[in-house]
């Protein structure tokens, strides 16, 4: 099956700022994926290359196995929410159905239709005068009524309160298993990604930090807590991704890349999503690598 997205080499620069850097990714079709960084790590930019908003400086990037927004078709398959869930202010939410039905040839109105009256969207009423959560629920209404293959978000839900945030994700899942959408999903809130996302790629300073299947890179990290020295040097086979110290204690933040520390250390511990996130953007915060860490992790899969 062709991957969602795929990239090589792909960077981009604004003026003297890189904002990507070498980043190479394959994400298998059908994965709601999540894509989290600190802010200036280059996510929207990212997603901007994804929907073809953007052009890359070096490398390239594919979409649905095609070159992002190369035609009518491929715009067709593709739909994209910015940060902002932009609606127009003085369209009522029928004007938005009924525009997004002129522009989208595969259109469904019936889907449309539903959704807006399962979140009790009225008609009549001016998007300018939704709240935050009304805003978002039309915005993802517009893009899955598309019937695309790919829906795109940068930050959905970062203005929303936690009920408006469970209720868009909630409609999120609900088009995903009624569409078999894939999804690319960036936030901040690494509680929600959690909860949804079945792929992660972590960025930081405009690099690939992480990637791959949730199940799968939670099952390689590990904490590993002992008295000091006991761990120096780390046993073969471990990627050394944080490491702190007290007087007397080490703990290692750590990628089992053999499949076998838990039978040599049975005391080892399993990551939750957070901190195995934090570990990443910790390591790509430092200045200097420690000694014992690794080069950032890229899994293609």
């Amino acid at each position: 099956m062709t991957p969602v997205l795929r990239t090589d080499a792909l960077g981009k620069r604004y003026g003297r700022r890189q904002a990507l850097t070498n980043v190479t990714l394959s994400i298998p079709a059908r994965r709601v994926v999540g894509l989290v960084g600190p802010n200036g790590a280059g996510k929207s930019t990212l997603l901007n290359l994804a929907s073809g908003m953007i052009a890359p400086t070096t490398g390239t990037i594919e979409v649905l196995g095609s070159r992002p927004a190369a035609d009518a078709t491929q715009l067709a398959r593709v739909g994209f929410v910015a940060q902002d869930t932009p609606v127009y202010p003085n369209l009522s939410v029928g004007d938005h159905l009924r525009l997004g039905a002129r522009l989208n040839p595969g259109w469904d109105d019936r889907l449309a239709q539903q959704r807006i009256n399962q979140v009790g969207l009225d008609p009549t009423q001016k998007a300018g005068r939704l709240s935050g959560g009304q805003r978002a629920q039309l915005a993802l209404t517009l893009a899955a009524a598309k019937r695309p293959e790919l829906l795109i978000f940068d930050e959905p839900v970062a203005a929303l309160d936690p009920l408006a945030r469970r209720t868009f994700l909630q409609s999120l899942m609900e088009f995903v298993a009624e569409l078999e959408v894939s999804v690319l999903l960036s936030s901040h809130l690494l509680g929600d990604l959690e909860r949804v996302c079945d792929h992660l790629i972590v960025l930081a300073a405009s690099r690939t930090q992480l990637a791959g299947d949730v199940e799968e890179l939670l099952t390689a990290h590990y904490r590993l807590v002992a008295a000091r020295g006991d761990l120096d040097p780390p046993p073969p086979g471990i990627e050394v991704i944080q490491a702190t110290h007290t007087a007397r204690q080490t703990t290692l933040i750590v990628r089992d890349t053999t499949g076998t520390l838990r039978d040599h250390m049975p005391a080892a511990e399993h990551l939750d999503l957070e901190e195995m996130v934090l570990a990443y953007l910790g390591r790509a915060a430092e200045p200097v690598p420690t000694a014992n860490a690794g080069q950032p992790l890229e899994v293609s899969r």
